[in-house]
């Protein structure tokens, strides 16, 4: 494992009862101080792998190192260099959100100021409030502050946007980015393609139990699958074309008179996403 690897994961299987394989044998690294996003469709073995790193669920055969300790054997040492976000969190209903902080702080060796934890995530005026009287957003804001106010040096946030409207969305990467620029590494899984684009230096995408492409954000898929797409309609018949210079085939077309329903298409995250999932499942 390189000194540069908060995560290393080699040949990772797991194979549930019945005989169901959930990873296929996987491998990625995350490193020191980077944002890595896990993208795959439900069922895939995103959260079976993510599970795994947590030390949450045991793998069938394979490697997986985090923060230098194999997540099956880590202690409560180990468990205090990482924060969790998870879809779903058991908050106390009747604390307010200053007393569930305060008590999550005081499990951890070196926590984050909890009135600083608070203000970060956009809950000073609910500091006072019972969880249980918060709206679903603010809830799960709570969630998120609950991951980081042990002070992580890794941070898995799953889904933790879920609720969120597009204001809070936009002040939860600002949120996100702050933690990178202070070197926390994060492995982010999320249904978002946008918040993936925004907030990752580098994504896996998972398929069937297996990684089906690995690399930075704007690298993913391949150069080939960022060839713009011209689409127009020609006698009522939708037509496309995959090229490089999509200049020159607009040029042609508007030569032999105004292409309908006129085009060009540069595909984004989201597209190559979801071409690379159905390839995968071909």
């Amino acid at each position: 494992m390189s000194m540069d690897d908060v995560v290393e994961v080699r040949g990772l299987r797991k194979t549930y009862r019945g005989g169901f394989e959930a990873l296929k044998g996987i491998d990625f690294t995350i490193e020191r101080g980077e944002t890595f996003a896990l993208l795959g469709p439900n069922g895939a073995g995103k959260s079976t792998t993510i599970e795994i790193l947590e030390g949450y669920r045991d793998r069938t055969g394979g490697e997986a190192r985090v923060l230098g300790v194999d997540p099956q054997h880590g202690g409560l040492g180990w468990k205090a260099r990482i924060g969790i976000v998870l879809q779903n969190t058991g908050e106390q209903p009747n604390a307010t959100v200053r007393e569930q902080l305060t008590h999550f702080a005081g499990l951890y060796p070196r926590p984050r100021d909890v009135d600083k934890v608070i203000a970060a995530v956009g809950l000073t005026d609910q500091a006072r409030t019972r969880i249980r009287r918060l709206s679903g957003g603010q809830r799960r804001r709570v969630d998120v502050a609950l991951g980081i106010v042990g002070n992580p040096e890794l941070l898995f946030l799953d889904e933790p946007t879920t609720g969120f409207d597009p204001e809070a969305r936009r002040s939860f990467w600002e949120l996100i980015r702050s933690l990178k620029r202070e070197g926390t590494t994060i492995l982010l899984t999320t249904h978002y393609l946008d918040e993936a684009a925004q907030l990752a230096d580098r994504a896996g995408v998972i398929a069937g139990g297996r990684l089906v492409a690995l690399g930075a954000i704007d690298e993913l898929g391949g150069a080939d699958a960022r060839v713009p797409i011209v689409r127009w309609s020609e006698k009522g018949v939708v037509r496309e074309e995959r090229t490089q210079r999509p200049g020159e085939l607009v040029a042609r077309l508007a030569a032999k008179g105004e292409p309908e329903r006129l085009e060009v298409i540069r595909p984004a995250l989201e597209d190559i996403y979801l071409d690379l999932v159905r390839e995968a499942a071909a």
